[in-house]
């Protein structure tokens, strides 16, 4: 039977807190991208995640909680961490830090850490309030594909492996939170890029915040989104600007909408180029260019030295175009 797509009605999600409760799967939205969401502290309805999906063991999960009472259950805290939490959640940063033992091993891939993060979305936040657990929810898609930003794209990928989906519309960001190690709070450093930059929260923390190296193909992985290639459409991918005569069967996509007529194998990211709205439509973009037929797509190039959001735009863009 397919996955169900449920409107956001107080009856369905009062239904799907109680199936969270007992063990299912409900992918959910948050800002960021749709979540495969299973109770955190249930080994059994974990597994079940890593099963849907197909992701290897040794890639954890990121736990979704209410706030930072909540949090403060399941991890340690240092003050640096609870500053952040209080400064940036809810919203797109998620912390990793000492896991406390009730946190299963099957969540932190056998590791003394975890990922702890409080979404912003109202219908997330209102799951975690009925259910009352916290909830692992890595993206809800198949493993190393693209992400999910529309209820639609779940179904695409997980329809007939899971059984729940809630409908809350395009996610605002469009892009994974910004992981942040904290391990050690003197040496803060980004696992992951996203929406909260590393210069906002190297000022914030008023120290120098680093960027961790990409982690090998084998052992543990220290957060979700580490692997040179992550995101990836089916169609290879290419960054290259697609401007002028493309081979027969390449398709392009631009930051901003081309001037002049468009084919079939034109695609855009934004009107105007505003980064924000390249964010919210990237992984929609891509799917839709990766359904399209063609044998390669050409994308053009972020501005890097733009800052900000473009740092996570570029990462994305390159572990979905990396080989492997």
């Amino acid at each position: 039977m397919p996955a169900r797509i449920h409107p956001p009605t107080p009856t369905n999600l009062r239904r799907l807190a109680a199936a969270l409760r007992r063990g299912e799967l409900v992918a959910v939205p948050t800002e960021t991208v749709y979540g495969l969401a299973a109770h955190a502290l249930d080994p059994r309805a974990c597994r079940a995640i890593f099963r849907a999906k197909g992701r290897p063991a040794r890639d954890p999960l990121i736990v979704h909680v209410l706030d930072l009472a909540h949090a403060e259950r399941l991890a340690v805290f240092n003050p640096a961490a609870r500053r952040l939490a209080r400064r940036f959640w809810p919203g797109p940063l998620t912390l990793v830090l000492p896991k406390q033992p009730c946190v299963p091993g099957v969540v932190t891939a056998g590791g003394a850490t975890v990922a702890l993060r409080a979404p912003a979305h109202p219908l997330a936040r209102r799951l975690l309030r009925l259910a009352k657990i916290p909830l692992a929810a890595p993206s809800a898609n198949l493993f190393g594909y693209i992400s999910p930003t529309e209820a639609a794209h779940v179904v695409d990928g997980l329809g007939r492996r899971i059984r729940h989906v809630l409908d809350g519309g395009a996610c605002p960001v469009g892009v994974e939170s910004t992981i942040l190690d904290l391990t050690n709070p003197a040496r803060p450093r980004i696992l992951r890029p996203g929406a909260v930059t590393a210069a906002t929260l190297a000022k914030f923390l008023g120290r120098p915040v680093g960027q961790a190296p990409r982690q090998a193909a084998k052992g543990r992985l220290l957060a979700p989104g580490m692997l040179a290639r992550h995101y990836s459409p089916r169609t290879p991918l290419v960054i290259r600007n697609p401007r002028g005569r493309r081979p027969h069967g390449v398709a392009g996509i631009f930051l901003r909408k081309p001037a002049g007529p468009t084919g079939r194998d034109i695609y855009w990211l934004s009107e105007r180029g505003a980064l924000a709205e390249i964010a919210r439509n990237l992984y929609r973009v891509l799917r839709a260019a990766d359904q399209g037929g063609h044998r390669q797509i050409w994308i053009e190039a972020l501005p890097v030295a733009a800052g900000g959001l473009a740092v996570a735009l570029h990462d994305r863009l390159r572990r979905a175009a990396a080989s492997g």
